[in-house]
């Protein structure tokens, strides 16, 4: 076990409930190895904290890229695209939170409410000084030690330190010194941009002329560059990131799926249907049936793109 600002213990997890509950938490310490960075963004319908303890990594938020610092706490939403891009070399260590809880108590949803903002902040990376970030992280660092004690009330004491830890990030949010930076080339930024803007445009009509003419740079070096990036070519990320909004229309949400096809771009329900079938191995239908149903009351809490 390793001990500074947090808390390590490599392998280590901590679990209360499962995916699905109303109330779960899984708190995964580990390292991650550029050989498992994932292929595309993904989504989860639970909240997502990643916190990295040594070297630096980079998250790529809705097409959009941010260099990670160590102690740098990253949030994400329900429903927000997103991957960890992490780098070659010493694999990182770096603890990563899901986890989901009620927020209708009694007297406290006005509370919870604004608790929650911070995970809608425009960039949603904290940090903070030496001292701030030690304050902040205290209560991850009892969880972890609650943790290690057989108790009949150890998932109440777990929950109650979380919700101290989210109350400090909300309570010391106006002291976060997070900048994005730009880096790499003016070409790989401008990519970057491009995928961004897929993402907050992906309903509408796109075309890579469309795009070409409105980031300055032909069609043909565009394509090119995009795929080097990004490891896809332009058709195939607007795509992707259509069919990854519509998985999330067709799970919280009734709404008919042709009614779906259209709000995530697809000019006919036979396009949108062979492209579904073509990423996820079964029809639109077929994966809505799959998913079990959603809690009604979580329904208005999921931040959908």
């Amino acid at each position: 076990m390793t001990s500074s600002v947090l808390t390590y213990e490599k392998g280590y997890a901590i679990h209360v409930n499962q995916p699905g509950d109303s109330l779960y938490y899984y708190l995964d310490y580990d390292e991650r190895s550029h050989d498992l960075n994932m292929e595309f963004q993904h989504f989860h319908d639970f909240y997502e904290i990643c916190i990295l303890l040594d070297r630096t990594a980079a998250h790529i938020i809705e097409g959009s890229l941010y260099e990670m610092q160590p102690y740098d706490i990253v949030l994400l939403r329900p429903a927000l695209l997103h991957k960890t891009q992490y780098p070659k070399g010493v694999p990182p260590k770096r603890l990563m939170i899901n986890f989901a809880m009620p927020r209708s108590l009694p007297g406290l949803e006005n509370g919870y409410s604004e608790l929650f903002t911070i995970f809608n902040a425009q960039v949603p990376i904290f940090r903070f000084s030496e001292e701030r970030r030690k304050e902040v992280l205290a209560p991850l660092n009892d969880i972890f030690a609650i943790s290690q004690q057989l108790s009949p009330i150890q998932s109440v004491a777990i929950h109650h330190k979380f919700v101290e830890f989210l109350c400090g990030l909300h309570r010391y949010a106006a002291e976060n010194s997070y900048v994005r930076e730009e880096k790499g080339s003016s070409m790989t930024q401008r990519m970057y941009a491009i995928a961004s803007y897929i993402h907050s445009h992906y309903q509408q009509e796109m075309s890579l002329d469309d795009v070409s003419r409105r980031f300055y740079v032909s069609a043909h070096h565009l394509s090119r560059q995009f795929n080097k990036v990004t490891g896809f070519t332009f058709t195939e990320y607007v795509q992707m990131t259509r069919i990854r909004n519509a998985q999330q229309m067709l799970i919280h949400s009734s709404e008919k799926i042709t009614d779906i096809a259209t709000q995530c771009g697809f000019t006919s329900f036979s396009q949108f249907n062979r492209i579904f079938n073509k990423q996820n191995g079964m029809s639109p239908s077929a994966y809505r049936r799959s998913r079990p149903a959603q809690d009604e009351r979580n329904l208005g809490e999921i931040n959908t793109l």
